[in-house]
């Protein structure tokens, strides 16, 4: 391989699954070194933060001496995980992670407590999710008060990596507007919110300026860095992503993983009572309006295997809808709901009922996306297919035949850890993290004409829903 022709960095992508880890040439964006490790993650979806620590430094052993030349490390993590440690630094508990809605109930509680979904939106920028990590905290109050009384910091899942690297407690604003406890309005963590939940704003860690570093490597945090490498605050993996694509505002992401998120980012603060876009921050000093579905490729991976066949073996044809919700479900807000199946005929074949899964689990995303764009974009400017499903053709064909909208296919991966390798590249290059991605060209990739929009099949769907809304709620 070639010398680098710049400085290098590193970035890490903590996920629900794994921690990644890139080393990158700031000059030309070429990977020079990668590394992962795998976490394990209980059925209650739970997660020990050692293990993520653990993982970060095989990865970084993996990357060998290109990570020990790193000028500079960002870390991008799994949003709204809720992370606690004692007075000795390490976790009181696993960590509750992102798809974990045991709060639902304290969700509900807390919406009305401060005065309605409404409310929430012109406060915080979002009405909180079950997902989000402020009714996490009340649901630990709530059935471990000794864990939460051992409690001397809370943490998101990136705030607890970057801190074992640098020793100092930051956050940064894009990760932090996913708690329900920072105010979009203000811009700083919520006195009246953390009132209500409880929480101790002293527990909690600083929130830097955009491009503001959080320190640097400390002497023996990690064998794979070196010390006094700068470390940036790093940020949400959403985030990461969109700076990984270097984003242009109205330009749509339709993430197609575990979980499916679509996005764009926004000059404007968003604010949507209804719950289903997300006000979040983006890792800049712009917005990032997003929703989120929590049954995506795994829902609908597992309705492959129970029909016993391959995940591409879909079928045209037919009227079953399917409504993948396997975990209940976040957008829409249906937390307690259960998978539905719906309009079966003699003559519907495994092969239209996998098709019908994969529409199900599209059509949510794409009802949230046109909340995300509202006018702010144009239709003409492709989708940006990403995560694991979009190397899936059956989910490439699916998304165009029912957006009617042009997608492109990026060939960069990893796009959380590229984009905190393009977050560590601003701040020790002085530039705009976006501005390198778009350097970088990480969003090129092929391009696929869009078709006309399939109308049958979202009456369908429309219609399927708006009927079993009340059912749904009830399962």
């Amino acid at each position: 391989m070639a010398a680098p022709e710049g400085p290098l960095v590193v970035g890490v992508d903590s996920s629900t699954q794994s921690t990644k880890a890139l080393v990158v040439d700031t000059a030309t964006g070429e990977v020079v070194a990668r590394g992962q490790a795998p976490h394990t993650v209980s059925a209650q979806h739970e997660s020990d933060p050692e293990q993520w620590w653990q993982a970060l430094r095989e990865a970084l052993a993996q990357c060998g001496a290109a990570a020990r030349r790193a000028s500079a490390v960002s870390v991008g993590g799994q949003q709204h995980g809720l992370v606690t440690l004692g007075a000795d630094g390490r976790p009181v508990r696993p960590a509750l992670l992102w798809n974990d809605v045991r709060s639902a109930p304290q969700r509900d509680r807390l919406v009305g407590r401060l005065g309605g979904p409404k409310a929430w939106a012109e406060r915080t920028g979002s009405v909180p999710a079950p997902s989000f990590t402020a009714p996490k905290w009340m649901w630990l109050a709530e059935n471990e008060p000794d864990a939460v009384a051992a409690t001397r910091a809370v943490r998101l899942p990136h705030d607890y990596l970057t801190e074992r690297l640098t020793g100092e407690a930051v956050t940064d604003r894009g990760d932090a507007s996913g708690t329900g406890w920072w105010a979009s309005a203000t811009e700083a963590y919520d006195p009246e919110v953390l009132e209500l939940i409880g929480l101790d704003p002293a527990l909690l860690p600083r929130v830097p300026t955009p491009g503001e570093a959080a320190g640097t490597v400390r002497p023996g945090a990690s064998a794979g860095l070196p010390a006094g490498a700068l470390v940036a605050t790093g940020t949400g993996d959403n985030m990461a992503a969109a700076l990984g694509l270097g984003l242009r505002p109205g330009q749509p992401v339709l993430s197609l993983g575990t979980s499916g998120t679509v996005y764009a980012v926004s000059r404007t603060r968003p604010a949507d009572p209804t719950g289903t876009v997300s006000g979040f921050a983006d890792a800049g000093s712009a917005w990032l309006p997003l929703a989120c579905t929590l049954n995506c490729t795994l829902a609908v991976d597992r309705l492959a295997g129970l029909l016993g066949l391959d995940r591409e073996a879909v079928a045209g044809g037919g009227e079953a809808v399917v409504l993948p919700f396997l975990d209940g479900e976040r957008t829409p807000h249906l937390p307690y709901a259960s998978g539905l199946v719906y309009g079966l005929r003699h003559d519907t074949s495994g092969g239209q009922l996998l098709q019908a899964a994969y529409d199900g689990a599209v059509y949510a995303l794409l009802r949230a996306l046109d909340l995300v764009l509202e006018a702010d974009s144009d239709p003409r400017t492709p989708i940006l297919l990403i995560g694991g499903g979009a190397k899936g053709a059956a989910w490439r064909e699916t998304v165009r035949r029912l957006s009617g909208r042009p997608v492109r296919v990026p060939r960069a991966q990893e796009l959380v850890a590229l984009g905190a390798a393009a977050q560590a590249a601003g701040l020790l290059l002085g530039e705009d993290p976006a501005e390198v991605a778009r350097r970088w060209g990480t969003s090129e990739g092929q391009d696929h004409d869009a078709v006309p929009r399939d109308e049958a099949a979202l009456d369908r769907l429309s219609h399927t829903l708006d009927a079993a809304d009340t059912l749904l709620r009830q399962s």
